[in-house]
């Protein structure tokens, strides 16, 4: 993956939630944020996933941790995903201009026009401490979501 790297300050976005609500990253400073890309609403892993991060979302809550999943949906999709499968947290469109905010962080991927599985774990003051990297096809880890934020906050 390449494009935004550990150390380095978080690109800043605006984008929409699945309300139609704007999320601002750089407002969210002060805590920690979990950014998880992802590549299309209602397919099997990404559902899988999301899942997994709904039912723990608790933890990350009790970290003082924001977390944030990103996709080139549309905000009408997502919202219809959420709803469905109520998610805790904020599913935000990068649907115009198209994957703007996944290329930014390096994991926009323009032959399918989609993001690629790529988490960022950006501290209080706004710098990404972890990035990972998976491929398509397979679930990430929110266990190391987990102990990595843990890491983060006991060593800030």
């Amino acid at each position: 993956m390449t494009g935004t790297t550990e150390g380095a300050t978080a690109p800043d976005f605006t984008l929409s939630d699945q309300y139609g609500q704007d999320t601002t990253l750089s407002k969210l400073r002060g805590s920690p944020v979990l950014l998880v890309f992802y590549p299309l609403a209602f397919s099997g892993v990404c559902s899988g996933e999301l899942a997994d991060l709904s039912a723990r979302h608790t933890e990350f809550t009790d970290l003082g941790a924001t977390v944030l999943a990103v996709s080139v949906d549309s905000v009408f999709a997502l919202r219809t995903w959420s709803d469905r499968e109520s998610f805790p947290f904020a599913l935000l469109s990068d649907f115009w201009p198209h994957g703007a905010v996944a290329d930014a962080y390096g994991v926009f991927d323009s032959r399918r026009g989609t993001a690629r599985r790529g988490t960022f774990l950006i501290d209080a003051a706004g710098r990404v401490r972890w990035t990972v990297a998976t491929p398509v096809s397979e679930p990430r880890d929110t266990g190391e979501y987990l102990r990595r934020l843990r890491s983060l906050t006991e060593n800030p």
